[in-house]
């Protein structure tokens, strides 16, 4: 390693610690001096003061935000000391805007996130001295402006000429033979070689054709000559390459415009090749692969990262030969007539985005994203460029999101989400066939209890331990899911009432074989099992769910560890005293404020301090109270009242109310009771911001939206002041209906959150969809983020895709100190959980804060 290089100090500005971090181990790994700032601001700053020497700076690009100091930085840039200093950009997506500075700019690079380790790579680059990277001919091209051969067999013409020239800026060189003429050419440097057409040995139009035919000397401008015009002489010139035929007997002036206007094209000549060159080297440093194809699909160029994502070593490799035919990937199921890609090379489409499928040399498939961009003339289209970037990686990462929102996250079974789709499916295809399906509804029976007495995390064990056994005693075409905290069902496929009866109470048999010994004490599993028939008389999923939950509470009643099958006959009056119950209870409820809202704090991290993070719960948002400049954001849960003071959570309620139709009546009380409380407490307004959960039905709803307005002027209060949360799964039910729903309520200034963002595979593709001002980050990724790093990559993804789009997030279930210092890392911008606040049973008036019960805590949401 050279003393120079030990030297160097390099410039690292990106906003994520942990980047900043492991780009900091590889410069400083290399010798050089690492200087680190996390904000452009800062950067900014740290440069105007002028005492900073610096020999390379890399910059982490901001894609999702831009302010005034990211272009104050570029300016900066621009200018003194630091125009010369080379400057390598991370970027997964660069913009136009930072493209075409690089373009103009001699020392930059451009490196993917994904692919920082090239930084190194491109600072070694970057930082090799001008010297050592430049050759003698670019030397004389800065030294001299324009460099002239003369070439006459006349000493007094050459001389005549050659003072002319240089009179006028030339340099200027003389030969007095075509062989003598040549060997300087290809000797030394010139731009311009002037040659009389009469000579000697040899006419000058062969020594035009000699610097024509050889690659050295191709680049230099020929001009011939002469004391007589003959249309021979004319064409012979121009035959050989020249292109201007000169006279010895015309003016100075116009001998002088002649050469003036060869310079002017040679300038112009530079200068497109320098530009090309500077594209060229921003095309080779960008990370996404680029090929280009003309009309017929052929590949005319390709750059060094498409080469290294399908196998090449080098672009003869690929160069004349069909894109189609050399890395698109075709089999029965994407046959060629439906490759998009190829219909584009010769219509000229534009392709934004386009996922497909590339063969690497080695016949490995790569998952890509492309994007077509059509070059055309006048009236044609000349081909196309074609930018792709591999995406096994987001592929991989959406595989495991899509297996995480139809499985459990402990027992790994199918969860509730998947079940009721299969469900329905299953509904369905009894309709069609003959076929009589049943679904098992299991309910452990005092599973509370054990839970209580040896601790959640002994009843997580024996929930996968139950999990297992349930596994073993599955036929191969069953489906079982965990659709509740200690509730499993199991969807039995061309079984008869007989036969469902006899393997699901096999099942509750396997389960009282299981025992849990703890604190020297053994407990023995039991549970309620409920049957339900599933065939063509069906009304839908929800129906034959609802008989087997009925038939499985008609077994605990009957003293539990039963197993029980549903008969319409005797139990439907059953159910129908069951549901109306609870309908009955709901609508009380509405008509006499049975309901309770309590208000769970959000806070925004710009607010928090890293360095005195407190041990307690809780503590950190009686901090943030005491500043009341401050804005208060909570989120408003509720809560129905039972007799004797026993209090039901919307789990137990919302199914009804769903069945019902109660769900908009109970968001516009909601709406309503949390704008009396705000008024309630004096506070100015706008000073209390406030999340307000919509249901599904809501959003379908003809009349929601006025109902919500007038309840808005009813309080006057501040559009701005309300985040109305939606989930994916209510929105997607009708996605035009929602978005029209939300885009009228944004047009007035409220605002709206996806919540449970992460839960469902398709929050990625609806997010784009969804007008949503906030995303809410589902809690079970946030909660577990200090014990496993896979969490800490979801959130992190999350985050960033959320930003890109133009979006703030929000994490819940935020339980601890070590949490919060990891959402940092990510940049999450809001949090929520137990660590910030509990819920609070009112919301404060001046600086008191009411916590509910322990026991209360404990229980609620978030």
């Amino acid at each position: 390693m050279s003393d120079s290089q030990t030297s160097q100090r390099i410039l690292v500005i990106e906003e994520s610690a942990t980047l900043r971090y492991m780009l900091g181990k590889s410069i400083q790994k290399q010798g050089y001096e690492l200087f680190a700032i996390d904000l452009i601001e800062s950067a900014v700053a740290a440069l105007e003061s002028a005492n900073q020497t610096l020999h390379a700076i890399v910059v982490g690009w901001p894609n999702y935000k831009h302010t005034a100091s990211s272009r104050e930085l570029l300016m900066l840039l621009d200018s003194e000391p630091y125009s010369e200093v080379p400057v390598i950009f991370l970027s997964n997506d660069p913009e136009l805007e930072i493209l075409n500075w690089m373009s103009t700019r001699r020392k930059s690079a451009l490196v993917p996130w994904e692919n920082y380790q090239e930084v190194v790579s491109s600072l070694q680059k970057l930082l090799v001295p001008e010297s050592e990277r430049t050759d003698a001919r670019a030397s004389a091209d800065d030294e001299y402006e324009t460099r002239v051969l003369f070439v006459d067999d006349s000493n007094s013409i050459r001389t005549y000429y050659q003072r002319l020239l240089e009179r006028n800026g030339y340099k200027v060189e003389t030969a007095d033979s075509v062989g003598q003429a040549y060997q300087i050419a290809i000797s030394q440097p010139f731009d311009i070689a002037i040659v009389d057409y009469f000579m000697p040995d040899e006419n000058g139009y062969e020594l035009c054709q000699r610097l024509r035919d050889n690659p050295e000397t191709a680049h230099i401008t020929t001009a011939v000559i002469t004391g007589t015009y003959l249309d021979q002489v004319i064409r012979d010139c121009l035959n050989a390459g020249a292109i201007e035929c000169m006279f010895k007997n015309e003016a100075e002036e116009l001998f002088l415009a002649r050469v003036a206007s060869m310079k002017r094209l040679i300038s112009v000549q530079k200068s497109i090749e320098k530009q090309r060159e500077s594209l060229a080297a921003i095309l080779e440093s960008v990370g996404e692969g680029v090929y280009g194809i003309d009309r017929e699909g052929r590949i005319s160029f390709a750059n060094p990262a498409a080469l290294l994502v399908l196998g090449y070593d080098c672009t003869e490799d690929l160069i004349g030969k069909l894109a189609h035919e050399s890395f698109h990937y075709h089999d029965e199921k994407s046959p060629r007539d439906d490759d998009k890609l190829l219909q584009a090379y010769s219509s000229g489409e534009d392709l934004k985005n386009w996922e497909t499928i590339f063969q690497h040399q080695t016949g490995k498939t790569i998952p890509v994203d492309c994007t077509l961009y059509p070059l055309h003339t006048t009236e044609n289209i000349e081909g196309s460029v074609v930018a792709f970037r591999d995406i096994s990686n987001q592929k991989m990462l959406e595989e495991k999101l899509r297996w995480q929102a139809t499985h459990d996250h402990l027992t790994e079974l199918y969860n509730r989400r998947y079940f009721e789709l299969r469900l329905d499916r299953e509904i369905r295809s009894a309709r069609r066939t003959d076929i009589s399906n049943a679904l098992v509804y299991i309910d452990l029976d005092r599973f509370k209890y054990i839970n209580d007495t040896v601790g959640h995390e002994t009843g997580d064990h024996l929930l996968v331990d139950i999990s297992r056994v349930l596994n073993k005693h599955m036929r191969r075409s069953d489906v079982l899911s965990r659709i509740g905290g200690d509730e499993f069902a199991v969807i039995m496929k061309n079984v008869d009432a007989v036969t469902a009866m006899s393997l699901a109470d096999n099942l509750r048999v396997a389960l009282n074989k299981l025992r849990v010994n703890a604190d020297d004490k053994c407990y023995v599993v039991h549970a309620s099992v409920g049957v339900a028939m599933m065939d063509a008389q069906v009304n839908s999923a929800g129906d034959v769910l609802a008989n087997a939950d009925i038939a499985c509470h008609i077994a605990k009643r009957s003293g539990r560890n039963r197993t029980h099958m549903y008969d319409e006959g005797s139990d439907a009056r059953n159910a129908m005293g069951t549901e109306l119950g609870w309908s009955s209870r709901i609508r009380d409820a509405l008509q006499n404020n049975g309901f309770e809202l309590s208000y769970q704090p959000i806070m925004s991290m710009d607010a928090v301090d890293l360095n005195n993070l407190p041990a307690q719960n809780g503590m950190l948002w009686q901090q943030h109270i005491k500043n009341t400049d401050n804005i208060f954001q909570y989120e408003v849960l509720i809560r129905m009242q039972g007799e004797g003071g026993r209090m039901f959570f919307p789990e137990t309620f919302i199914p009804t109310a769903e069945r019902f139709n109660l769900m908009t009546d109970i968001d516009m009380w909601v709406l309503d009771r949390a704008l009396s409380d705000v008024l309630a407490t004096g506070s100015p307004k706008g000073k209390i911001n406030l999340s307000i959960n919509l249901s599904g039905h809501t959003l379908d709803s003809d009349g929601a939206q006025g109902r919500i307005r007038k309840i808005i002027e009813k309080y006057e209060m501040p559009p701005g002041s309300l985040i109305f949360e939606i989930t994916e799964t209510s929105a997607i039910a009708n996605l035009e209906q929602a978005n029209q729903f939300i885009q009228d309520l944004r047009a007035i200034g409220c605002r709206f959150s996806l919540d449970d963002f992460g839960s469902g595979f398709c929050s990625f593709s609806q997010l784009k969809n969804l007008p949503t001002d906030f995303v809410k980050i589902d809690g079970q990724f946030v909660k577990s983020m200090a014990r496993g790093a896979t969490d800490r990559a979801i959130v992190t993804a999350m985050n960033d895709v959320a930003h890109s789009l133009g979006r703030y997030t929000v994490a819940e279930y935020v339980e601890s100190p070590e949490v919060v210092r990891l959402l940092k890392i990510c940049g999450v911008d809001k949090l929520q959980g137990h660590y910030i606040s509990a819920p609070l049973i009112s919301l404060p008036h001046g600086n008191v804060v009411k916590l509910r019960s322990a026991r209360h805590n404990e229980d609620s949401a978030g």
